[in-house]
């Protein structure tokens, strides 16, 4: 009897922790998926890059390329490291803007891209002197995947992009602006790297002034981190108060004509130098006037040598 009742108390004793073992196991189970939900559902998204696009001009007084023309600007590809390459106009997203096409022949590590403007050939003389400060877009694009990322990868994208600028001002001197700075890291075309230039030292005649035939300016990139092209768009000329000037290209411009004032004073010109020509001049007669003239200097240096050596007599007697 006490037999029974002890195999039947076993038996329930067992069949109990048989139970809350499964309970306990269900329940960690639960917890454990319940964690990795949760898990991943706060895991963060990956952010989508979105590729750069081109600066819109914000002033009417832009200049912004979109009729093609770059008649005032030159590449300046003569100094000792500049790079080599052709000017042109690009249009990148539907946006023209004046491209510096680099050669590729200059080694990366030591050319610098520059693209000189005159001044002259985009203001009026009267604006060209009133001119504090010059303010424009800059881009740069990759053509080759030289440039190493902060994990070792080779990326098609131009890296870090900057470089520096400087004007001839008045006095035939060289003033240099300071440096500018932006960067690409992911894709192959930048977006604006924005660039002001000032003329800090106006004040003392560090600027242009409207007599000056020539006022070139010059903006360049150097530490080119890739292969690639240099971009200018939207460049707008300030005065002292911050007001934008107008563009007014002159000379420059593709098949413009001579005003008719140079012409007329060209041909007036000639006429008197036609007129001159058919004059009869008698050299001889010309030679002997001038040998005259150089007789008669002599007669009097000689005359004002004899006084002075008579002087000098005198006040040692």
């Amino acid at each position: 009897m006490y037999y029974k009742k002890i195999c039947i108390l076993a038996l329930t004793l067992c069949m109990t922790f048989c139970s809350c073992s499964k309970n306990t196991e269900s329940s960690d189970s639960s917890k454990e998926s319940s964690q990795e939900t949760t898990a991943v559902q706060t895991e963060p998204a990956t952010e989508e890059l979105i590729p750069p696009v081109p600066a819109e001009a914000d002033d009417p007084n832009a200049l912004t390329f979109d009729d093609g023309d770059f008649s005032f600007a030159i590449p300046q590809t003569n100094d000792k490291d500049s790079a080599q390459g052709t000017l042109e106009i690009a249009e990148i997203q539907g946006n023209k803007m004046l491209c510096f096409k680099d050669d590729g022949t200059a080694p990366l590590d030591e050319k610098v891209q520059k693209i000189q403007f005159d001044a002259a050939k985009m203001l009026s003389p009267e604006n060209m002197a009133k001119v504090r400060s010059i303010e424009l877009d800059a881009y740069a694009d990759a053509t080759a995947d030289k440039f190493v990322n902060d994990d070792g990868e080779n990326v098609k994208a131009p890296g870090w992009i900057g470089g520096g600028g400087g004007a001839n001002v008045a006095g035939d001197k060289w003033y240099n602006f300071s440096e500018w700075e932006g960067g690409e890291y992911n894709f192959e075309m930048s977006g604006a790297v924005h660039v002001k230039f000032k003329f800090l030292l106006a004040e003392s005649g560090q600027c242009w002034d409207e007599t000056m035939p020539e006022a070139t300016f010059m903006i360049m990139r150097w530490g080119a981190k890739n292969e690639g092209n240099f971009y200018v768009d939207n460049i707008v000329f300030y005065d002292e108060d911050g007001n934008s000037l107008p563009i007014e290209i002159s000379e420059g411009n593709a098949g413009a004509e001579t005003p008719e004032t140079d012409e007329t004073d060209e041909i007036s010109e000639n006429t008197e130098n036609s007129e001159n020509t058919d004059e009869d001049i008698n050299i001889d007669e010309l030679i002997g006037q001038a040998e005259e003239q150089l007789a008669e200097y002599d007669s009097q240096a000689d005359d004002a040598i004899q006084e002075i050596t008579e002087m000098i007599s005198e006040m040692q007697n």
